[in-house]
């Protein structure tokens, strides 16, 4: 079977959302367009690695032009997409490698994530340039600078909404406490 990309030059919407209750949750990314709607899933660290390194790259991009290009020092409230996800949720594949990209022309962020491969030999590999060329599904958006401002807020808010951690060990707390290291084994109850 041939390799599907999911292409969205110029999204209505692409977030980073959950389904499920703190501690069980899934993690997607999600597109929409006029054509399609089309989710992801992936792991919660790299939903916070990506909106960390679009944030990143953003100033990079801001202190390398000297505040030229059309990229906002912060999301501006304006842009804040505070909906849930779009049903149907339909997982098309999981995340295995994702790519970060910047597209001077354009003045676009490009993010592509690629379906785990099916062997451990097809994660090791390099993604191709042209998405269109993977052996893997493609999921690819591009975004304005603000767009992307405003996808790294929401989805470093995401991660950030999760368990709340214990205050000795570090480690998320389940509702009916946990099985704290610095504790000697004993559950700690907060």
């Amino acid at each position: 079977m041939a390799a599907q990309v999911f292409r969205f030059d110029a999204p209505d919407r692409f977030v980073a959302g959950t389904v499920g209750q703190p501690g069980d949750r899934t993690f997607f990314l999600q597109a929409r367009d006029e054509r399609q709607l089309t989710s992801v899933v992936l792991e919660k660290e790299q939903v916070s690695i990506l909106a960390e390194r679009v944030d990143a790259m953003l100033d990079e991009i801001l202190r390398r032009t000297d505040g030229q290009a059309s990229v906002p020092v912060t999301a501006s409230v304006d842009d804040e997409d505070l909906e849930p996800l779009e049903q149907p949720i339909v997982e098309e594949f999981r995340v295995g490698t994702l790519t970060l990209a910047w597209e001077g022309e354009s003045e676009r962020v490009v993010i592509t994530a690629y379906a785990v491969g099916e062997g451990s030999e097809d994660d090791e590999e390099e993604p191709p340039e042209n998405p269109d060329e993977s052996a893997r599904d493609v999921f690819m958006v591009k975004l304005t600078g603000a767009e992307a401002r405003s996808f790294a807020k929401r989805a470093q808010a995401l991660v950030a909404a999760g368990r709340p951690p214990c205050p000795l060990c570090g480690l998320a707390l389940d509702p009916d406490g946990h099985i704290c290291p610095r504790q000697n084994g004993y559950r700690r109850r907060d």
